[in-house]
C-alpha cells in the first residue's frame, strides 16, 4: 500500500483539528470515569479484596481512555491542528456517515447510562441496549422484511444473552453488585 492511501477506501481524513477536539472530550470523559472510580466503595470494612473493588475496572478504563487521548492530542497537534487557519474549508468532511453513526452511538451510549441504568435491573437495562444498538446498526436500507424481522430477533436474543451474561459474570466471578 502506497504512503498516501488509506486502509480503506471509502475512509476520509479527518481535520487534525476535529482530532483535538475528540482528544479534549475523551481527556474529561475518561478523568471523570477514574475520578468517579476511585471514589467507590472498596469492600475494606467488609474484608474483600481489592479486585472485587467494584471501581477497579472502571477506574482502569478511565485511565486508559485519558492515555490514548492525550496520545490523539499530541498527534492532533503534530499534524498541525494549533496552527492558525489550520485546514480552511475542510469541516464539511466532518458531515459524513461515519460521523452520523459515531453520534447515534454515542446518543444510544448516553440513553444507557441517563435512562436505562439505575431505572430497572442491569440485565435488563444492558439487554435493551445491546438489543437496540445491534437492531439499529445491522438494519440495512431495502432488505426485505423477513430478514429484516430475522435480524431484529436475532439483535433481540443477542441483548438478552448478553445481559444476562455480563450480570451472572460480574455478579459471580468478580463480585461486584450490578445496580
Amino acid at each position: 500500500m502506497a504512503s498516501n492511501e488509506q486502509p480503506f477506501g471509502h475512509e476520509q481524513p479527518l481535520p487534525a483539528r476535529f482530532d483535538l477536539w475528540i482528544a479534549a472530550v475523551f481527556f474529561v470523559i475518561g478523568a471523570t470515569a477514574a475520578l468517579l472510580a476511585y471514589r467507590m466503595p472498596t469492600f475494606v470494612d467488609q474484608k474483600g479484596e481489592i479486585y472485587t473493588a467494584p471501581g477497579l475496572v472502571p477506574g482502569f478504563y478511565g485511565v486508559v481512555i485519558v492515555l490514548l487521548s492525550i496520545w490523539l492530542a499530541v498527534r492532533a497537534m503534530r499534524q498541525g491542528a494549533l496552527r492558525a487557519g489550520a485546514e480552511p474549508g475542510q469541516a464539511q468532511t466532518i458531515a459524513n456517515p461515519v460521523s452520523h453513526r459515531l453520534a447515534l452511538a454515542v446518543a444510544l451510549a448516553l440513553l444507557f447510562v441517563v435512562f436505562l441504568l439505575g431505572h430497572m435491573p442491569f440485565w435488563l437495562s444492558a439487554a435493551i441496549f445491546v438489543a437496540a444498538f445491534t437492531g439499529i446498526f445491522e438494519w440495512q436500507a431495502g432488505e426485505p422484511w423477513p430478514t429484516r424481522a430475522r435480524r431484529l430477533g436475532e439483535a433481540i436474543v443477542l441483548g438478552l444473552v448478553t445481559g444476562v451474561l455480563v450480570s451472572l459474570v460480574f455478579e459471580r466471578f468478580f463480585y461486584v453488585r450490578l445496580p
